[in-house]
């Protein structure tokens, strides 16, 4: 029996780059669908639960990335590759914070693109090299994120900072002379104003940001 191909969802607003991209993935990997915008791309994924996205970043109706942080919540199971000509790494950056698994130029080669969308499925992030080296670890802080963090009080910060260092909130709240219960609206605030499900992502956040 052949073993059974991974499920991928194509998303550009190029038909011609859509055909391609299906007549090269097709001996590998299974393309049950291809659409031409963000929007369709969102609909689609939920109606057809892929394993892998392969999208492009610049798109009517909704960009990729608005896309990336609604797939995120609706087929969390679904991993999502970029594929652009986008070379910005701070795009990059809060590609992979809303939680994609690869972004690849358009440039690279096809052997490159298979080899993210396999990394992808390994739940491996890869990046092509012409963006910090190929090393997510060393690109810049994402646009979206330094925007968030400029929007946290100075109160914020200071509670973010003493959860960041280890505190549990009753001590945190003994420290700052405030309420439990108070630290923990400024918790729950800060997370849902940078986009942050847990509170082992909030003390990430607050190491990867420099605030301590």
């Amino acid at each position: 029996m052949a073993p059974v191909r991974p499920s991928i969802l194509l998303a550009d607003d190029h038909p011609l780059m859509l055909t391609a991209l299906a007549g090269l993935l097709t001996p590998e990997f299974n393309v049950i669908g291809a659409v031409g915008d963000g929007a369709a791309l969102v609909a689609e994924a939920q109606r057809l639960r892929p394993e892998m996205i392969v999208s492009d970043v610049n798109m009517p109706h909704m960009g990729g990335l608005e896309a990336a942080r609604r797939l995120r919540d609706l087929v969390p199971a679904t991993r999502l590759v970029f594929l652009t000509i986008n070379e910005d790494p701070r795009l990059a950056a809060e590609a992979f914070r809303l939680g994609a698994f690869g972004w690849v130029l358009k440039t690279a080669s096809a052997l490159e693109l298979t080899a993210a969308i396999r990394a992808a499925l390994r739940a491996q992030r890869y990046l092509s090299p012409r963006i910090a080296g190929g090393r997510v670890e060393d690109l810049p802080v994402s646009i979206r994120a330094q925007v968030e963090a400029d929007r946290l009080t100075p109160r914020e910060r200071e509670v973010l900072i003493l959860l960041a260092r280890g505190r549990a909130m009753k001590e945190v709240a003994a420290e700052m002379g405030i309420t439990p219960r108070t630290v923990a609206f400024h918790k729950y605030r800060m997370m849902d104003t940078l986009g942050i499900r847990s509170s082992a992502e909030l003390v990430r956040f607050a190491v990867e940001h420099g605030i301590d």
